[in-house]
């Protein structure tokens, strides 16, 4: 999530309780999470497993609840809670704003584009020329509709990511971690009825120039889809994924959080998707295998009633 200008360190320090270790007189750009933070971004820790992979990492600034070594060129902030203080500096300057108009008043949309009735644009959406958003659509706050983009019907961009920070006191419980990213669709592109693609954590989703989305896809927070990908009904994508260009997803593709599917692979319907994929290939099943491979063994299993019979009759 970036600021709209730098935060001094010191206002930040105020506005969540920290005691500043190192240099105070930094300002921060944004607050990100660990696999999307730039030089100048705050990040939050509160796990000695994760310390080092925090403070080695390109954030400048780290939220964090124990005194450790870090990098001269770095500042730490010293809290109790590091995850409530990522919460409030959320809630500080990406606060929630409800609307009461089906077009928000601070909602920008370009010229010629079609907005039908019964759709919802939040605030400081940006919806570009040429755009066609058809009835009972929902953007939501701060997402980004580039030219000549279609949405169908019942489709919903910029939800809440499902994103959770587990609690461990007598019972487990789930502590809703604060959406402050956004939406970002880019040219051309094409997303069917009744799909949702959830705004990032703290980053953005982004969907690549010309992709096609059919009915029912789910995108989750902070995937980055590349340019004219294809992805059909009920593909569901979880967090943190990268697609790359030219991709295909067939019917009912399931893919996992944190991998990356190359650049022109093609995964057949139905499969699950639980690691990276090379560029270029075709896959199949659940785990996917290489398609062809994955072919022949199906071909072999379906022979094993047969051999079996023939093994019993030598006997």
């Amino acid at each position: 999530m970036r600021f709209e200008k730098p935060v001094p360190l010191t206002q930040i320090a105020k506005l969540i309780g920290a005691e500043i270790i190192g240099d105070a007189e930094g300002a921060a750009a944004g607050i990100n999470e660990i696999h999307k933070v730039e030089e100048g971004d705050l990040v939050f820790v509160d796990h000695p497993k994760y310390y080092q992979t925090c403070i080695n990492s390109a954030a400048t600034y780290i939220i964090i609840n124990q005194k450790t070594n870090f990098p001269p060129h770095k500042s730490l902030l010293l809290v109790d809670d590091p995850f409530e203080a990522y919460q409030k500096i959320v809630q500080h300057f990406r606060p929630f704003t409800p609307f009461f108009k089906p077009i928000s008043d601070t909602a920008t949309i370009g010229e010629n584009s079609i907005i039908m009735p019964g759709a919802v644009i939040g605030n400081h959406v940006s919806i570009g020329a040429h755009c066609i958003i058809y009835p009972n659509t929902v953007i939501m706050d701060h997402c980004h509709i580039g030219d000549h983009v279609l949405i169908q019907a019942g489709t919903v961009i910029g939800s809440d990511a499902f994103y959770y920070n587990k609690k461990t006191n007598r019972d487990v419980h789930y502590k809703k971690m604060l959406s402050g990213g956004r939406v970002l669709i880019e040219n051309d592109v094409e997303i069917g009825a009744n799909c949702t693609i959830d705004r990032g954590v703290s980053g953005d989703t982004i969907i690549g120039a010309g992709t096609k989305l059919d009915n029912l896809v789910h995108i989750g927070h902070d995937t980055i889809v590349g340019r004219n990908c294809l992805f059909a009904a009920q593909v569901a994508i979880a967090g943190a994924t990268t697609i790359e260009d030219n991709v295909i997803l067939w019917g009912q593709v399931g893919v996992n959080k944190t991998l990356t599917i190359g650049k022109g692979a093609e995964v057949y319907a139905q499969s699950g998707v639980g690691g990276d994929l090379e560029s270029g290939k075709k896959y199949f099943g659940s785990p996917v295998e290489d398609a062809m491979q994955k072919k022949k063994e199906l071909v072999w299993i379906k022979r094993i009633p047969q051999l079996w019979e023939k093994v019993m009759s030598n006997k």
